[in-house]
């Protein structure tokens, strides 16, 4: 059997590591932010490039933390894209908004600029662009159009842990950047987690005292705020992995090539593209088909496990039904959610396990 992912051989991988760290922290009776989450905060800082990180419990809290804090709420408008996880369009709903779509563009499933303008209405206070599957939008072209208007940008960079735009950290664009921690990202915790990333001292002072209740000092609350706070034992995990990010980061790299070189010149299925001056992590390896679902039948036949990423766009869930969409409205977004297809790609992945699964692929146009 081939996993989609392997969280198992990443623990093996460096073991000794994470037990010590753990064993650090329960020795230390410090469970709930303190030292190891004050450090890392720092060096996922440096990672970035920016002044400052605010660790919280989940990517989710990240976003809404980062709307609240760009003074988002009720009878606003936030722009993103219907073609991402639901958590992105939930965070917008949490700070009382309310979300307006753009479509992806064709070749890399990220926010189209081209679309971005006609959207802007005297109510929009933020815009949350998805660097989607590891791939950085064209945060130029979106941060030219925010900027004429005044308005901030929020990265939602939950799946791009060290992707890079033109040489700069995903993150460190816009007004703030948010991670997901989540066990299967790139940069993942034993757990939930999840971080934001800013160059402004007001937004990090905010969103500090916004994931702790809302207090400057215990007991001294001067906002209504959350329990958002990370707990030690994940920010001593997430310190240690923080130093293989970027070996494992190359490693994903090399499936991705690997992948495309190998399925790159088939007739029916269309490959990721890593555009020149964009750094692709690979969170998600994503090929496209019409045939798609019978693929996945396929692979599931060979032992080859795969993934949907995602098979219904946000603006035809349920939950937002009361947006007022319909189908049609985002065809490049609709188009993507039938065809998508994710293959299996990890660090620790055996080399020959891309050419199994490439060979599966190709088999299967073949008979």
């Amino acid at each position: 059997m081939i996993p989609f992912l392997d969280l198992k051989a990443q623990y093996q991988s460096i073991k000794s590591e994470i037990d010590a760290a753990v064993l650090g922290v329960l020795a230390s009776g410090q469970y709930i932010l303190g030292e190891e989450v004050a450090r890392l905060e720092q060096e996922f800082a440096d990672y970035c490039n920016v002044k400052h990180a605010i660790a919280v419990n989940t990517g989710t809290s990240a976003l809404h933390l980062s709307l609240l804090a760009a003074g988002v709420g009720p009878g606003d408008e936030v722009i993103t894209v219907p073609f991402t996880f639901v958590a992105t369009v939930s965070a917008i709903c949490y700070a009382g908004a309310r979300p307006v779509f753009v479509d992806v563009e064709p070749v890399t499933l990220t926010m189209d600029p081209a679309q971005l303008e006609a959207k802007i209405t005297p109510r929009t206070r933020a815009i949350v662009p998805v660097h989607l599957y590891g791939q950085m939008a064209d945060m130029d072209a979106i941060k030219a159009i925010a900027d004429h208007y005044r308005i901030p940008v929020i990265e939602d960079a939950c799946q791009a842990h060290g992707a890079q735009y033109k040489g700069a950290r995903a993150g460190s664009i816009g007004t703030s950047g948010c991670f997901s921690f989540y066990p299967g990202k790139n940069l993942g915790a034993c757990g939930e987690g999840g971080i934001v990333v800013t160059n402004s001292d007001d937004q990090a002072k905010t969103m500090r005292m916004l994931r702790d209740w809302g207090q400057e000092q215990r007991y001294h609350h001067l906002l209504k705020g959350f329990n958002y706070r990370m707990d030690a034992i994940q920010g001593a995990i997430l310190r240690i992995k923080l130093r293989h990010l970027e070996a494992w980061t190359e490693a994903r790299r090399a499936h991705g090539r690997r992948y495309s070189l190998l399925l790159g010149g088939s007739a029916n299925l269309r490959t990721p593209v890593e555009i020149a001056d964009r750094r692709h992590v690979y969170h998600v390896y994503a090929v496209r088909s019409r045939d798609r679902d019978q693929l996945q039948r396929v692979l599931s036949e060979e032992g080859i496990q795969s993934g949907l990423h995602y098979p219904i766009p946000v603006h035809l869930q349920k939950a937002h039904a009361d947006l007022g969409y319909k189908a049609g409205d985002f065809p490049i977004s609709e188009a993507a959610a039938r065809e998508v297809l994710s293959l299996p790609i990890y660090p620790e992945m055996p080399a020959w396990h891309v050419d199994q699964v490439a060979a599966a692929l190709e088999n299967t146009y073949v008979s």
